[in-house]
């Protein structure tokens, strides 16, 4: 079983960090990111997700002296869900990503994912015909020693 997230995106909000009895720390903050596509109409449209963040610990105490409102991050954790009763008694439920890693991309006000480099397309990344036909062509020649020698994560 995996229960992995990887996110690269904007900070919301500094983080808020708070001190638990046995003195472990515990930072809470916001990213947004963006993803870039054409409607029906070929008009470019931007989605924004906001996924709330936790991190522990050593990583949370980091958090507070180096995270700022609007920086660009990349994190890595793991998906997790919680429900409580809030002062009404209401019963409420929040969804969360624990980070266990992190690392600052740019500074805040430092270029953002929707002025390009991100991973989702944008309006400057039209890809013409002749060039997909191409790139499919030469693909179809990459050896198996190449393909075994990838990135990915998984």
């Amino acid at each position: 079983m995996v229960n992995r997230v990887i996110l690269i995106g904007n900070l919301g909000r500094d983080p808020e960090v708070r001190r638990l009895e046995n003195g472990a720390a515990v930072a809470k903050f916001s990213i947004a990111t963006n993803e870039n596509y054409k409607d029906r109409n070929g008009e470019w449209q931007q989605q924004t997700e906001w996924h709330d963040i936790v991190v522990w610990r050593n990583l949370a105490e980091r958090a507070e002296n180096n995270l700022k409102k609007g920086m660009s991050i990349y994190l890595e954790g793991k998906l997790t869900h919680r429900s409580w009763q809030d002062q009404e008694g209401n019963n409420r439920k929040t969804t969360e990503v624990v980070a266990n890693y992190f690392r600052i991309l740019t500074g805040a006000g430092g270029r953002k994912d929707n002025e390009g480099g991100g991973y989702f397309p944008s309006a400057n990344d039209e890809i013409s015909n002749t060039a997909t036909n191409s790139s499919t062509a030469s693909s179809s020649n990459v050896s198996e020693d190449a393909a075994v020698d990838d990135d990915l994560p998984f």
